[in-house]
């Protein structure tokens, strides 16, 4: 499938998605289309923020406990290879 072919079914299905957001402003259309998208779209966003304020909170604290473990690792390699050093020149001479 060419681009030409997805952009146009992209179009297509930012139209379809437009015209059920419509009937919230247009009240003629609710005779076609008795559901109202716009008002459940909002219940269904009010729900799902919480959750992905909690995941987003995790992901966080996961990647900072992550980066501390890798600082911490780090430090010690460093040290490791500050002590090593000295034995190193002690055993060239």
């Amino acid at each position: 499938m060419g681009a030409g072919a997805k952009i146009v079914i992209g179009l297509v299905l930012i139209a379809i998605g437009l015209f059920f957001f419509v009937d919230s402003v247009f009240p003629m259309i609710q005779a076609w289309l008795p559901v109202d998208w716009l008002g459940n779209f909002i219940v269904v966003l009010t729900g799902i923020i919480p959750f992905f304020l909690i995941v987003i909170g995790l992901f966080v604290v996961w990647l900072e406990v992550d980066e501390l473990k890798a600082q911490k690792e780090l430090e010690r390699e460093e040290k490791e290879e500050k002590e090593k050093k000295p034995e190193e020149k002690k055993e060239e001479k």
